[in-house]
């Protein structure tokens, strides 16, 4: 495919002053470097000249270009503007990536990579894939870096509509939870003076999607966007969280809190990559969950074998506030409920207990402390026998302070891990801590589970103990806020699992229809059927998966229980059967010879015919179908459970409810 560089450089404007000039002196003034696509569909330009930028291009239709792409330092140096190539060299590679922890054992990534180095003691590579395309910096020659900022950014022709996740901190502050619906907006309806954390999708001309986000963030503050109408066209700017110039200390459970901003965005070595930046490009929606770019572009396995790493489903206390009901002891945050959380665990093959916030007083701010009516070292040698493991809830600040101490202890005893909260910050200190819990935790081969966190950014490629990760808007949610869950779970799939696993904590057993449904803290509900929930297990990528409910409750309720417990949550395959972004999803998996498929949709009732040609040619299959009951519109608890024999020249249909799903093991 040959592309009029002149007509993308006028369109584009990416050098206004150029755009006077005619077409031969712009050949003659402006470089131009490309590379395509393996499957040769896209093309990427990338012009060196006064400035450092890029066009992407699909069949003659310009996706995205960059502003000027630059690094600025403290001593005001500016590595980007008249730099001088002294190299460049383009690359054909076919990776073939173990993923073990992921929704298939195996990745393999084909992409063309531009390398441009420059005098300067700086370079760029940039890979285009048949998934999308992806550029980084780097570094060499220097001690340090003390770096003040990066233009960055994506500048669209025209005003398209976009999933806007905003951040729902302060207007204009860095700490979050990285956790929101998504605000559906053009580009220069972007509010004003807000942040939009990452990934966010872009809707392009001819039904194509764009997914902006990044991975491989390490030592380097995670990337925000502001969108607007620029010079240049529709833009989103890419914006980072500054070094701050001082913190607090929560009193209330020892989260950091910054007080100030420094100058700089990172102080770091010389000799250095940097974060990747993402397009990722979809021609149609159902390519997009299983878009393994993210992953592909994350820093290699550090933690060596990952034989000792266990993923699993999690029995949680925290979201159904310990709500065990007859028993003879009070229940709540003490020895015996954890070991009746342990007994149902282990009565259902559930591989882990979690004890979330309150085993340790939060206001000692110290992980070594633990409050009397716990006896940790009795639970974990009970859930020890019983085949159980056993991770400790933290936030990651106090956990930071004694790591090694904790992490060594706590792993000598038995535990399995920790799941680590209230980030809410992904400046470089927060990067830092992150990395060096994960190494820590991986020494001493123990898992985390990340809350308070954004999104995955390669970092369970890098370190696969690092097993899952909140930075999603979950039930937890349900607790307290009245946003509709529902259409967010056939949204958040195209988007925010693009970038990696989510912890969105389901298993709700008490469901409601719209319009029963209300937010009680201590007793909470679902929004939509019990099919729904039991089909999220399978639809949402998920190696530590809770069951968010109460023991006594799935007791009462075996038949969906069972059902839950015996979905894998790791995978060697996964596809997409159906798909529209915002409407609903269905989703087929296989783990070794067992598949299973689970659909979900928004509110509007729908009607699905699977094909079943996935299934191995010569066999017959059992088909388990948990699927939305007759009443479900009026009555979300109601299901069926029905079982037939199928090969795969068979199809079958399935009627969803209003916020229904199914699921079906064969």
């Amino acid at each position: 495919m040959k592309i009029n560089p002149v007509k993308w450089l006028q369109t584009l404007a990416v050098f206004v002053f150029l755009t006077c000039l005619n077409g031969s002196a712009l050949e003659a003034k402006v470089k131009i470097h490309s590379i395509l696509s393996p499957d040769g569909k896209m093309e990427l330009q990338v012009v060196t000249q006064a400035n450092i930028s890029f066009c992407l291009l699909r069949q003659d239709q310009v996706l995205v270009s960059s502003p000027a792409l630059s690094l600025s330092l403290e001593d005001g140096t500016i590595l980007g503007p008249n730099a001088r190539v002294s190299r460049t060299k383009t690359t054909n590679v076919r990776d073939v990536i173990s993923s073990p922890m992921y929704r298939k054992s195996e990745i393999t990534a084909g992409y063309n990579q531009l390398e441009i180095s420059f005098r300067e003691g700086f370079g760029i590579r940039f890979r285009l894939y048949d998934q999308g395309a992806a550029y980084q910096f780097y570094t060499t020659g220097r001690d340090s870096l003390h770096i003040v900022n990066e233009s960055a950014g994506f500048v669209f022709e025209k005003d398209y509509t976009c999933y806007v996740p905003y951040s729902p901190g302060e207007a204009g502050s860095f700490e979050n939870s990285f956790e929101n619906i998504y605000t559906v907006t053009p580009i220069s309806g972007f509010n004003s003076g807000g942040l939009a954390f990452l990934p966010l999708l872009v809707c392009l001309d001819n039904g194509l999607k764009m997914v902006l986000t990044e991975s491989d963030l390490e030592s380097y503050p995670g990337m925000f966007l502001r969108g607007g109408k620029t010079s240049r066209g529709f833009e989103y700017s890419g914006v980072f969280a500054p070094i701050p110039s001082g913190t607090r200390t929560d009193p209330v459970r020892g989260q950091v809190i910054p007080t100030g901003d420094s100058s700089l965005i990172a102080r770091t070595q010389g000799t250095r990559t940097f974060p990747w930046r993402i397009m990722a490009v979809s021609e149609k929606d159902t390519e997009l969950p299983v878009n393994d770019l993210v992953y592909a572009l994350g820093a290699p396995n550090r933690t060596g074998s990952t034989d000792w790493i266990k993923p699993g489903k999690v029995a949680w206390d925290w979201w159904n506030n310990w709500g065990i009901t007859g028993v003879d002891f009070p229940a709540g945050i003490n020895t015996q409920t954890y070991k009746y959380y342990i007994d149902f665990a282990a009565a259902n093959g559930i591989e882990y207990v979690v004890l979330d916030e309150g085993w340790s007083p939060p206001s000692d701010q110290d992980v070594m402390q633990v409050i009397p009516q716990i006896d940790l070292q009795e639970l974990v040698t009970y859930a020890g026998k019983k085949n159980v493991g056993l991770m400790l809830w933290c936030v990651g600040y106090v956990l930071d302070e004694k790591l090694e101490e904790a992490c060594r202890l706590y792993s000598r005893m038995g535990f399995k891990g920790f799941k680590v909260d209230f980030i809410n910050r992904d400046d470089q200190p927060a990067t830092e801590m992150l990395y060096r819990i994960a190494e820590t935790a991986a020494r001493h081969q123990l898992l985390i589970d990340l809350h308070g966190m954004f999104k995955p950014a390669g970092f369970n490629r890098t370190y696969p103990n690092v097993v899952n990760f909140e930075g999603i808007f979950g039930l937890e949610q349900s607790k307290w806020s009245r946003e509709d869950m529902v259409p967010h779970d056939v949204t958040f799939p195209y988007i925010r699992m693009l970038a990696g696993p989510v912890d969105y904590t389901q298993g709700g057993m008490r469901n409601a229809t719209r319009q029963d449904f209300r937010p009680v803290y201590n007793n909470p509900m679902t929004a939509g059927t019990r099919a729904r929930q039991v089909a999220t297990y399978v639809v949402f990528d998920s190696p530590l998966v809770m069951l968010c409910d109460n023991p006594t409750t799935y007791m009462k309720e075996q038949e969906t229980t069972s059902f839950i417990a015996a979905i894998p949550v790791v995978w060697d395959e996964t596809r997409i059967l159906h798909g529209e972004l915002g409407k609903y999803i269905v989703t087929a998996r296989r783990k070794d010879s067992q598949w299973y498929v689970g659909g979900l949709t928004d509110w509007t009732r729908r009607t699905f015919t699977l094909d079943l040609s996935f299934l191995e040619a010569g066999r017959t299959y059992k088909a388990k179908i948990f699927r939305d009951g007759v009443n479900a519109h009026r009555h979300a608890t109601d299901y069926k459970i029905e079982e037939l024999e199928v090969t795969c020249k068979d199809k079958i249909t399935v009627d969803l409810a209003p916020g229904g799903g199914f699921a079906i093991s064969f």
